[in-house]
């Protein structure tokens, strides 16, 4: 093979690397719509969630007069959340949603294999602006929120 077949190859073993990565976070995000509407609440995927500079979460919920934006990643064993996604998150809480900021929850959510961590973060990092450069929940944490909870 002449070094332009492989140059071929390899671009495109990226781009099919790059859609089953995609197709991972897809499917994470649909499952945890699913499982929000199972447990009560109002759930939406946002389909243009992706690397951008508009304020948007993978995941949109509401249950009572409580909003839900969750930032889904799919992995096995870790989940790194980067501090700009982070950010974004209380961005569209603290620009878009006009609810008292005890109503409003950001709220990071990785599904590791069979298992799901959720990780509310609090609203004093925004409004101190501490916000960390990245979060990691690995598989062996225990998150601080439970969807099952009936207090929204």
């Amino acid at each position: 093979m002449d070094l332009i077949g492989v140059e071929l190859m390899k671009t495109s073993n990226k781009i099919v690397d790059l859609k089953n990565w995609r197709r991972r976070g897809f499917y994470s995000e649909t499952v945890l719509v699913k499982k929000l509407k199972k447990n009560g609440y109002n759930a939406v995927r946002v389909p243009v969630s992706n690397p951008s500079l508009h304020p948007l979460p993978d995941v949109i919920a509401r249950k009572g007069s409580h909003v839900f934006a969750f930032e889904v990643k799919n992995s096995n064993y870790y989940a790194y959340f980067p501090g700009k996604q982070i950010e974004k998150l209380f961005r569209f809480l603290d620009e878009l949603i006009p609810a008292p900021n005890d109503h409003k929850h950001a709220i990071l959510a990785a599904h590791l294999g069979k298992k799901w961590i959720f990780k509310q973060l609090a609203w004093e990092l925004w409004e101190k602006k501490i916000l960390i450069d990245q979060e990691r929940i690995l598989k062996r944490d225990k998150g601080n929120y439970k969807l099952e909870m009936d207090t929204y």
